[in-house]
């Protein structure tokens, strides 16, 4: 019965980062392409999105995917995607 129980906890452990490993990317493309529509930001704000997509690109391929997801956010805040 423990044996399952650990089986179940790490399974279910394993399936959520694969989760956010797929999230990560697909932030980032839209982050891509809100900024190919060139939206008018300012310069301030413009910085803080290349830096948030760069930073959470980064988080990602170190497979630190809930960094990549909270860094991705802010950017996709700024630019108003939801």
């Amino acid at each position: 019965m423990k044996l399952a129980s650990i089986a179940v906890a790490l399974s279910l452990a394993l399936a959520s980062t694969g989760a956010f490993a797929f999230h990560c990317p697909k932030d980032m493309k839209a982050i891509d392409e809100a900024l190919a529509k060139n939206p008018k930001l300012s310069a301030a704000q413009m910085s803080e999105i290349k830096k948030y997509r760069a930073d959470g690109e980064a988080s990602h391929k170190a497979g630190k995917h809930q960094d990549s997801v909270d860094t991705l956010a802010k950017a996709m805040g700024i630019l108003g995607i939801k």
